[in-house]
C-alpha cells in the first residue's frame, strides 16, 4: 500500500481558481459524500460512484477535504484503488450491478408508465454496468476468499503472493505429523 506522501506525488490534485466555480465544486462534492454517506446505511443506495464523483470534485476544488476523502478510512480505498487504475474486486462488480439492475427496475417499475422513458432508463442501466464490468478487476484479497478448510485460515503466500491455507490440509489414512 502506498504511503499518504507517495500517493500524493502520483496522483497531483489541480485546484480550480475560480473562487465561485471552486466553491460550488466543492459544495457538489460534499453533496455526493453525504449521498455515500447514505449508501453506507441503506442498501439499494450506491457508495462506489458518488465517491468517486466527490473525489473528483475534491481534486479540483480542494486539496485539503481531497485528502481527507482519499486517507478515510471508510472510502478512503475505493478512491486511491480507482485513481491508481487498480479497479474493483469482482465481489464488488457483482454487488454494483445487482444493485443497478435493483434499483433501475424498482425506479422503472413504479415511477415510469411510458414505454419509452422506461427504454432509456435500462439503457442507462445498460450503460453504466457494462461500464463497471470493463473496469479493472483487482484481484480479491486473501481475507476475502472463503476457507477450503472448515475453520481454517487463508494467508498470503510469500513465494507466488497467491493465497493458501494457513496449514497443511489432513489427508485421511495419513500421519498428520
Amino acid at each position: 500500500m502506498l504511503s499518504e506522501n507517495a500517493f500524493d506525488t502520483i496522483i497531483g490534485v489541480t485546484i480550480v481558481k475560480n473562487r465561485p466555480v471552486c466553491l460550488a465544486l466543492m459544495a457538489l462534492g460534499w453533496l455526493w459524500v453525504g449521498i455515500a454517506f447514505i449508501g453506507v446505511a441503506i442498501p439499494g443506495i450506491p457508495t462506489t460512484g458518488p465517491i468517486i464523483l466527490a473525489a473528483f470534485l475534491f481534486s479540483k476544488s480542494s486539496e485539503r477535504f481531497d485528502h481527507w476523502l482519499v486517507t478515510n478510512r471508510v472510502f478512503g480505498s475505493i478512491v486511491r484503488d480507482w485513481r491508481t487504475g487498480e479497479g474493483f474486486t469482482t465481489k464488488v462488480k457483482t454487488g454494483a450491478v445487482v444493485t443497478i439492475v435493483l434499483s433501475f427496475g424498482i425506479t422503472t417499475w413504479f415511477f415510469f408508465t411510458s414505454g419509452y422513458m422506461r427504454g432509456l432508463m435500462w439503457a442507462l442501466a445498460a450503460g453504466i454496468a457494462i461500464f463497471v464490468v470493463t473496469r479493472p478487476t483487482k484481484p480479491a484479497t486473501c481475507a476475502e476468499i472463503p476457507s477450503p478448510l472448515q475453520g481454517g485460515q487463508i494467508r498470503q503466500s510469500r513465494i507466488r503472493g497467491a493465497c493458501e491455507p494457513a496449514s497443511p490440509v489432513f489427508q485421511p489414512g495419513t500421519d498428520p505429523t
